[in-house]
């Protein structure tokens, strides 16, 4: 291989996005709130921008502010290293001398204003939203109320602020011991975690939920010990609905086994969480839509609010004036091809997204009309073809975009949904095997639930035909347990499976299992299906 210095000319084709098409892309991407935002940074960053006035008469023609000419006591500011400015300064602070009328002309306010003013200020500091509590500030004020020594005190702070959101001591207790402090902290921490356990709301410090549960049963009642020892013994079973095992192991009755689940469930699982503070964001529409007299569906955008921007006259007549300075004249052109380049980016954003939102809805007028069940398959690539434009385009279109409907505020990335060919040769969208799918399990009998093979034949029988494994990836996408967690044990008169299989004969041969694993064997056994 030969190896050589050398310049050589090359041609070549690249594709290279200009900064004004990258700008347009951005301005096409934001939502209409971030949209509001962007501008209000532009219009301070860019002094050629401003906002138009609504108001002015038509044909009357704004005169561009002049600067004002310099009066023979005003001296322009020029930096003087030598005196360090100083006569600039003085003349600057000493207001009263230039302005001596100044304070005289200047309205006073009344007393009575005075307190009006000092009244709505107290009103609107009346009105503000209190700061919620948090779960330390509600842990450390019960603490006050404990007769502790100033170690014992500062274990228990140490405790409460290694608790997570949920309440739950997550780290091991040697992790909290400070390795320059004393001697017997450990032991500290562990007394001050009993000190934080007995805390409201119960359940808080535990290190798992077993211990959450342990700590919030209380009383020494039958009910209390059955409580304590399906928690503490079977906690995992009783969360896969082994009903059977529990009764075989601790000879409680299926209905006690129940009332004891039902007791658990109004327990608080995460006790920290009713001090989180979840701030929920405000989801403003972009595009609403709306049906005209004939019937159509017609979609406008939210614009109510959006500024209406122009290219400041005066910055345009300095631009052509001949008595700019080419400097000046220079900075002046490239902010207002900015200004310009920024006011058609948000007229081809307010195009593309009123073109695209309408073709949505013109695919999607049976889901407006009829409801969730009717919505139909959609590809982006669809509404590209025809827009006649390209998919990354109508992909940033659609990007955190809300459509106010009839059916409520829906996100339009929300309409694009694949789908399935039924048996009668129809496209059947995913949300609606969701749905078929979720109308199938709440009618199914509760004391033998379907399992997926069940659903897929169920399906079946409704024109929709899938895959085993499909059913059960969306059966676990929509949160729903399986049939033998959603089997009800006090319906369930004989819990066997339902295909009956002859007895086999007992070999004696074979190896015994253990009395632990028959156990689970045969509580197995009894829960298929």
């Amino acid at each position: 291989m030969k190896l050589s210095f050398g310049q050589e000319m090359r041609l070549a084709q690249k594709q290279m996005l200009a900064p004004r098409m990258i700008q347009s892309m951005e301005i096409l991407q934001l939502a209409q709130q971030a949209l509001e935002e962007r501008l209000e940074q532009e219009i301070q960053n860019n002094e050629t921008l401003e906002l138009e006035e609504p108001d002015r008469a038509e044909g009357e023609v704004e005169q561009p502010a002049e600067p004002t000419s310099s009066t023979a006591d005003e001296q322009p500011l020029v930096v003087d290293q030598e005196h360090a400015n100083q006569a600039d300064f003085e003349r600057s602070y000493d207001w009263s001398a230039e302005y001596p009328d100044a304070d005289e002309e200047r309205p006073r306010s009344s007393a009575s204003r005075l307190d009006e003013a000092s009244d709505r200020y107290l009103d609107v500091m009346a009105n503000m939203e209190e700061r919620s509590e948090t779960l330390s500030d509600h842990l450390h004020d019960q603490l006050a109320l404990y007769d502790l020594s100033e170690r014992q005190r500062a274990a228990a702070d140490r405790v409460i602020y290694n608790l997570d959101a949920n309440g739950y001591l997550q780290l091991p207790m040697e992790e909290l011991v400070d390795a320059d402090g004393p001697e017997g902290q450990l032991e500290d921490l562990t007394a001050a975690l009993e000190v934080v356990q007995g805390m409201e709301p119960r359940g808080v410090g535990a290190r798992s939920l077993r211990e959450c549960l342990l700590l919030q049963i209380e009383g020494a009642t039958p009910e209390a010990v059955r409580l304590r020892r399906i928690v503490k013994d079977h906690l995992e079973d009783l969360a896969g609905n082994r009903l059977p095992l529990i009764e075989k192991r601790t000879g409680y009755s299926i209905e006690e086994i129940e009332e004891a689940r039902d007791e658990l469930q109004r327990l608080q699982p995460k006790p920290g969480a009713l001090y989180a503070t979840s701030i929920v964001p405000t989801v403003r529409p972009d595009v609403f839509v709306e049906q005209d007299e004939e019937g159509r569906w017609k979609v406008r955008l939210d614009d109510v609010d959006m500024p209406n921007m122009r290219i400041s006259p005066y910055y345009r007549q300095l631009l052509i004036s001949p008595s700019t300075d080419p400097a000046t004249r220079e900075y002046i052109k490239r902010k207002i091809n900015s200004a310009q380049w920024l006011i058609e980016s948000i007229e081809q954003r307010r195009s593309t997204l009123l073109k695209t939102a309408q073709a949505i809805v013109d695919h999607q007028t049976r889901f407006l009309a009829e409801g969730p069940e009717a919505i139909e398959p959609l590809k982006m690539q669809q509404i590209a073809d025809r827009i006649g434009m390209h998919v990354t385009t109508v992909s940033r279109a659609v990007d955190d975009k809300w459509l106010q409907t009839p059916r409520g505020l829906l996100p339009l990335r929300g309409f694009f949904v694949g789908g399935t060919v039924s048996a009668d040769g129809e496209e059947v969208a995913w949300d609606t095997v969701r749905m078929r799918l979720q109308e199938i399990i709440d009618a199914e009998p509760k004391d033998r639930p379907y399992s997926d093979d069940d659903l897929v034949e169920q399906l079946g029988k409704r024109g929709i035909k899938l895959a085993r494994r499909t059913v059960t990836k969306y059966r676990k996408a929509m949160k729903i347990p399986s049939s033998r967690q959603r089997r009800d044990w006090k319906l369930a008169k004989t819990p066997r499976s339902r295909k009956s299989t002859p007895p086999q004969p007992r070999d004696d041969t074979s190896v015994q299992m253990p009395p632990t694993e028959r156990v689970q064997a045969e509580s197995d056994g009894a829960a298929a299906g």
